[in-house]
């Protein structure tokens, strides 16, 4: 009778189940077994044909499969799988790791010894998600019962079959933060630095000499390794002082730190000087002396340290490139100076390994000469330049206001304007001489640089500099450059009141919009530069009470708006917009920089939260919130022809479909077009705000609710709300734009 029992209770397991669970489960026969002892439970899971199952140990991204039992009589319980197909998903960005045909899992039990006597039902949930090539069902959670008979004297059997491994479930550290994204760019720009130092009067001319020492050795490949070895020991170990040192300035974000800000400054003056022919900074005679000394016993430790030598003797000409890149990666984590470093280094020595192999280019490379020289003075010009970058932003945050954008850009004018001089032969420095012709390379780029520094002209009389904006100072309320041409496009700031500007909402019937930003933040200016006086942003803006809340100075205000930020919005980055209706209520948030007009334009349109009950309600998946969880109205979509995705984070198609989507957005934006992704995720916002941290979507991103069979979902509506097509499973664009092109 409890045979017959236990066959139709894993039928009922296996049949009867919806027509979207593409996984068969049942569970092996188990033996008699004793209290205290350890069974081992097989669980068969079969899988329809072209579909998919994650593993235990399947990375984040999709959704892994779990197995869950809960039970009084059970000790302890340790799983087991086969092993997975494991391939690197595109989509993912990662290896996944799947099942297909059939597999089986294996659940390793121990018993309490306090068991009773008797039957007992052991109930284990798998929750899994199975794919296709062009859709994924949302995790389904099956039962399977297994029934034991416990009994004394019973022979337990509980050994492990071969082809099964511990399943060591894979998670990302809890709080563990992501890498950077822009952590490449920051390491190839370090590595191009370190080629770059190469053609500098203090290291080309070392590089002949250089070679002889250890080409014509016995072993000169594992020399020249061991000389590189050395270059890279010296400057990583730099990077790791400055992370040692400078890791507290780092924390507290280097664009709003006036210390860390003014240190750079002096840096820079230093080498700008030093790199015009003012003085020579060089490392003290004694310690290049021993190392020298210690370099010439030979051998690998002597190529070690002829390395070092060679390091510290560049420091002149290398030092710019040095202090640029750690001024760059103080603030971006523990390890960014120590990696930045490590790739400067390897950029800087990878020739000397390059000839090492093929020593007979050594004799095809220029002399040095006259062009050494003038490299290191335009390399001055720059650093110079550079420094009033820091000099802006040690100034914003002390609220001083002596470098105006006026005087900035005049400094500029000036610094690149002689850099061209300079190169066309009008500006005595060294590198130039009275002989010989002026090649043509030189002409250009002398040419150049005056070019570019009478184009800044305009910024100091109302003009626009566009990408060049961020890094410079806006127009002050008595600056030259505040009228002219602006006046137009002038919008009318409140400065640190938020009590007073909704109080002014409310008597008015306004929005408010809310700009958390600050006075060194590069993106902020960029967008009060370019985005703001845009005409069809302008006219939204003009019609709303607007106040700054800066963020990064050092006064009271300051402090008090970005405890506002974090505990009101948990988050600290600036810029950052809030929409306020006139009663206070939050209506919409939109974080950082954007450069698509018409996402921001969708943010500001966004009405106040009443609206939405008069939406559509045939919509599948409305009502829909804001990832902030502010419900997302609706009305702006009217007039429009409106795309909507249902997707999630853990459907692979879904994500395949992504950059297709924000193509449509951006070419079918102006004909009225607006794509609209809604999230179906069970854990709401916060696997959406990691997503789109490496994945942009430049369309409107909501949370929908209710579940679907099946992701990802697309329905196109047209401009009066009526459904021309719904798409089901991943869709080729093509067909996707018929039915758009229908409904327009």
């Amino acid at each position: 009778m409890r045979i017959l029992l236990l066959t139709l209770l894993i039928a009922a397991s296996g049949f009867g189940q919806d027509k979207f669970n593409h996984v068969q489960w049942t569970a092996g026969a188990v033996s008699d077994t004793t209290p205290g002892s350890t069974i081992v439970v097989k669980l068969n899971a079969k899988i329809d044909p072209e579909w998919h199952m994650y593993s235990l140990t399947t990375p984040p991204g999709p959704i892994p499969t779990t197995i869950k039992l809960n039970h009084p009589t059970v000790a302890k319980v340790v799983y087991y799988q086969q092993v997975p197909l494991k391939k690197f998903d595109e989509s993912l960005k990662t290896d996944s790791e799947t099942f297909e045909g059939e597999t089986a899992f294996l659940a390793q039990v121990t018993l309490r010894s306090d068991v009773a006597a008797g039957p007992i039902t052991l109930t284990f949930e798998p929750r899994y998600q199975t794919c296709s090539g062009v859709t994924c069902i949302p995790p389904r959670t099956r039962q399977i019962p297994v029934m034991l008979n416990v009994k004394a004297g019973a022979v337990a059997v509980g050994s492990l079959p071969a082809g099964f491994t511990e399943a060591k479930v894979a998670s990302l550290k809890a709080g563990a933060p992501a890498q950077e994204s822009d952590l490449p760019s920051f390491l190839l720009l370090a590595f191009g630095f370190g080629l770059a130092a190469i053609f500098t009067p203090c290291v080309f001319p070392m590089i002949p000499i250089t070679m002889s020492y250890f080409v014509g050795q016995k072993g000169g490949i594992g020399q020249a390794v061991v000389f590189c070895l050395g270059i890279v020991v010296l400057f990583t170990g730099l990077g790791l002082l400055a992370t040692i040192f400078l890791g507290p300035a780092g924390a507290t974000v280097l664009a709003s730190s006036p210390w860390v800000n003014g240190f750079i400054s002096l840096v820079f003056f230093v080498f700008g000087l030093s790199l015009l022919g003012a003085f020579e900074i060089t490392i003290p005679s004694g310690l290049l002396t021993k190392l020298n000394d210690a370099s010439g016993q030979g051998g690998f430790i002597g190529t070690l340290l002829m390395g070092l030598t060679f390091a510290l003797a560049s420091f002149a000409c290398v030092g710019p490139f040095m202090g640029t890149l750690l001024a760059a990666s103080v603030s971006g984590g523990k390890l960014r100076p120590v990696l930045g470093m490590a790739t400067f280094a390897s950029g800087l020595s990878l020739p000397f390994f390059f000839l090492a192999l093929f020593p007979k280019y050594l004799k095809q490379m220029p002399r040095s000469g006259e062009w050494l020289s003038r490299v290191k003075v335009v390399m001055g010009f720059f650093v110079l330049a550079a420094m009033f970058k820091y000099l802006y932003s040690l100034d914003a945050v002390l609220q001083t206001g002596l470098l105006t954008r006026e005087r900035f850009l005049a400094a500029w004018i000036v610094i690149f304007a002689t850099a061209g001089l300079y190169l066309l032969g009008h500006v005595r420095l060294p590198g130039v001489s009275n002989e010989g012709e002026m090649g043509v390379g030189r002409l250009l780029c002398g040419l150049a640089f005056v070019v570019f520094g009478v184009s800044l002209l305009p910024g100091m009389f109302g003009g626009r500099l566009g990408e060049i904006e961020g890094y410079i100072p806006p127009p002050g309320a008595n600056s030259v450059s505040a009228g002219g041409g602006a006046a137009s496009t002038a919008l009318v700031w409140i400065e640190n009141d938020l009590a007073g500007a909704l109080a002014k909402a409310k008597a008015e019937g306004k929005m408010v919009l809310v700009n958390f930003t600050g006075y060194a933040c590069t993106n902020c200016h960029w967008m009060k530069a370019n985005m703001f006086p845009r005409p069809e942003i302008n006219g939204v803006m003009k019609n709303m009470i607007l106040v700054d809340l800066y963020t990064d100075g050092t006064d009271a205000a300051s402090v008090a708006n970005q405890k506002l930020e974090e505990e009101k919005f948990k988050t600290v980055a600036i810029p950052f917009y809030v929409l306020y209706d006139g009663e206070g209520n939050v209506v919409a948030t939109f974080p950082s920089l954007t450069r698509n007009p018409e996402e921001f334009l969708a943010f500001l349109n966004t009405k106040s939260a009443a609206p939405v009950s008069s939406a559509k309600t045939d919509v599948p998946g409305a009502p829909f919130k804001t990832l902030e969880g502010t419900p997302l109205s609706m009305d702006s979509w009217k007039g429009k022809v409106v795309v909507v995705n249902y997707w999630a984070t853990w459907c692979i198609p879904c994500r395949k479909e992504v950059p297709e989507f924000n193509k449509m957005q951006k070419e079918l934006g102006a004909k009225g077009v607006m794509v609209v992704g809604i999230s179906m995720d069970e854990d709401g916002a916060a696997p959406v705000r990691e997503f789109l941290k490496q994945n942009p979507m430049d369309y409107t991103v909501g949370l929908g609710s209710g579940t679907f069979d099946e992701l990802p979902v697309t329905v196109v509506m047209d401009r009066a709300g009526n459904t021309v097509k719904k798409f089901s499973g991943f869709t080729k664009p093509e067909d996707i734009r018929a039915a758009i092109d229908k409904a327009l």
